[in-house]
This record gives structure tokens, sequence and C-alpha cells, in this order.
């Protein structure tokens, strides 16, 4: 967040990047250092040149340019500039309520900030949350037999470094570890804490770094049927919906931009193109619904935020050129719109990774849905308000009974 007394740092980049790839700055700024408090994008001729960082002190210049040089060289400048494909538009035009609505809600008692990216939910949030989600399940088991689990908060590091979430979004690692379980350790703990309070220093006491808080849920998955050959005879599909945990380094007062957030995913496994009609179908029956609701919004071709690879442009690359990933988006405010759910396909990635076979066809290809729950129920409140007479009268039926 930006405060009127914020030091400024000019940065020049080596060299302009087009203006069209200013949001993947955009999306790595805040973790280029924990200082940065804001930043605005030197733009002239339709180019990036610079940015400009705000931060409470003066930044180290000379670090910070090697810093930003690096992020945008090696994540941003090799991206081909490519105009999004949208697969889907809504027939609907909705004029969302704007920015005041996580105000409104905070006013009718119906959400709490309680942390930095940490909201507590009340009604009538709760029952649209739970609307919502029963809603995709029903779409869901309309076409599929689904397995459903309920899945341990935290995830094996382990599964995490099958998956290859390390290498591609170290930015998102949230570690999960314990004092070490010995009683000098903790008597030195006791000791050291009643003098200097809870310090950093007592990371060097813990013992390991085993698990993590899962980013989503998908990677439960996997892990669970790591090892084991399915049958090829048909398609197998697990959900599940569960905290998810990533560290965003700049958060909104708002449901948009979560630490702990709510995720229902859908995972696809077999063949190939069972797994991508799957994908595409259920794409469709989502699609439907929303246009149903009379919400507005639109899907695009998506990429995930690849970070600090020596492959990073080109994965981007191939993930849009391939279409593995397409983004539902809802529009929130004139001319903004957050992403609530995605359609991905991941090949024969985490069949190889976590050794799951089909039979006797090699490794399993596979695809996961996801929603974010918070987002769904908040750009639906941003659409249509918070008096139940304007919601759409399936909604109010489920929500409030009449």
């Amino acid at each position: 967040m930006k405060h009127p007394n914020d030091a400024l740092t000019r940065i020049e980049l080596q060299s302009p990047i087009p203006e069209a790839l200013a949001p993947e700055i955009e999306r790595r700024l805040f973790f280029v250092s924990p200082e940065i408090t804001g930043y605005e994008l030197v733009v002239k001729d339709q180019e990036v040149h610079g940015v400009v960082l705000h931060s409470p002190e003066p930044l180290d210049h000379a670090a910070l340019t090697v810093k930003v040089d690096h992020m945008v060289n090696n994540d941003v400048r090799r991206q081909r500039v490519t105009p999004a494909r949208s697969v889907w538009t809504s027939p609907h035009r909705r004029t969302p309520q704007g920015d005041d609505m996580f105000d409104l809600l905070a006013e009718s008692g119906a959400v709490t900030e309680v942390g930095e990216g940490q909201v507590a939910l009340g009604e009538p949030l709760l029952s649209l949350f739970t609307y919502f989600d029963e809603a995709v399940c029903a779409l869901l088991a309309e076409d599929f037999d689904a397995r459903e689990y309920r899945y341990p908060t935290l995830i094996r590091t382990r599964a995490l470094e099958t998956a290859g979430y390390m290498k591609s979004f170290p930015q998102h690692l949230m570690f999960v570890t314990r004092l070490r379980n010995d009683l000098d350790v903790y008597r030195d703990f006791q000791d050291s804490y009643a003098v200097d309070g809870l310090t950093p220093g007592a990371l060097d006491s813990c013992g390991n770094v085993d698990y993590c808080l899962p980013p989503t849920m998908c990677y439960h998955t996997f892990q669970q049927y790591g090892g084991r050959t399915l049958e090829a005879d048909r398609l197998h599909v697990v959900t599940s919906r569960g905290k998810s945990f990533r560290f965003e380094a700049a958060y909104s007062t708002t449901l948009e931009r979560l630490w702990d957030f709510t995720i229902r995913e859908i995972v696809f496994m077999g063949a190939r193109e069972e797994v991508l009609n799957s994908r595409e179908g259920f794409m469709r029956k989502v699609f439907a619904f929303v246009e149903a609701l009379g919400m507005s919004g639109f899907c695009e071709v998506g990429n995930d935020p690849f970070f600090c690879g020596t492959d990073t442009s080109e994965r981007i690359w191939s993930q849009r050129l391939m279409e593995l990933k397409y983004e539902l988006r809802l529009d929130v405010a004139p001319e903004r719109t957050i992403a609530v759910g995605s359609f991905n396909f991941h090949d024969d990635l985490f069949g190889k990774a976590f050794d799951i076979g089909h039979g006797a066809n090699g490794p399993i290809r596979s695809g996961c849905v996801g929603f974010g729950l918070e987002r769904l129920v908040y750009a639906f409140l941003c659409q249509y308000g918070l008096d139940s007479a304007d919601w759409p009268a399936q909604v109010r039926s489920a929500v409030v009974g009449s």
C-alpha cells in the first residue's frame, strides 16, 4: 500500500519492453523486495521504460536495479506478445457495485479483516459459499461419478517437490515446522522467550520442513494416487474442498486476494482425449451456469506466474500456445475482473512425476478444475449487491428460502 511519505526509487530498464507485457511485471514486483509498498510503471510510446518503487525508507538503488533487471530479463522480456484469446463471453452485461463492496460487507458485519490477507466470513457469505460449492458439485454429478475426499490441511513437502512446485512457484511456498523433539530445546526456547519474546532465532531450534501448507488441492490427489496403476477402461474423477495457502507479498483488503482461501477442485485422470473432452464439457456446463445466473464475465487462455526459473518465458509461452489453462473471470468493478476458476490440462506431467500408471498405456494424463469460492461469492455480490431481493430466483430460494 502506498503512503504519502514513501520514498521513491526509479529504476530504468536495460531496454524497454512492450506495454502489453506490463501485467507480467506487475504480478512480480512485490516479490522483488519486502520493502516495496507500491509502484508505478514508466510507460512511453506503448513501451515500459522503467518502474518507480515506493518504500517507507530509501532503497539501495544499485541492489534494486539488479533485482528488477533479473526479474524482467528472466521472467518477462522473452515472453512473446500474444493477445489473450477468449473462449467464452457472457451475453449479460451487469454493472458491478464497484470497489465499495468490501466496505459495505464490513459495515454490515458480514466480513472482518483479521490479518494480512485474512478475512472472517459471516452471513450471507456463508450461505452463498455453500450454494456455489453445492452447485459446482451438482454440475459435476450430472456427467461424472466422482469420488470425494477431505484431505488433511498439511501436505508433505516431498509431494510439492515431486510436482515441481519448488522450481516453478517458490514465491508462494508456506513451510510448516516445529521445535525439535528434545527437552533441552524446549528449555532453551522457554528461557529465550522469557527474555526476548518470540524472535526469528527460534527457527534455529526447529527440526525440519517436512510439511507445507498446500497451495491447492490437486497435489493431495496426485500424492494419494502416486505409485498406483489405474484401470485404463474408465475415467477417474476425484473432487475435494479445502483450504489453500499462497504467499502473495501484497494483499488487497477485499476477498480478491487472500493468504488462505478455499478451493473446490476436480481432478480428471485417464486417457488424453478423455481428459481433454471432460475438461471441455464441464467447462461449458460452468459457462451455462454463469449465464443462467445472469452474471457478466469471460473465459480466456491464461498462464501461471512462473518465477525465477531458467525456462520461465518458454514455459509461459508453451502454456499459452497449447492452451493448457483457461481462466474464468467475472466482473467485480467497471473495467476490472477477477479469476474465480481455472480449467487446466497437465498432459502426462503428474502421471510421470508421481508414477501413476494407466493400465498398460504408460502414465495417466490429467486435468483439473478449481474454483476459488471466496472470489466466486465476492464476484456475485459485486454484481448483485447485498439485498437478496435483487438476487436471481434460484440463488434467493436456495439461500434465504423464498
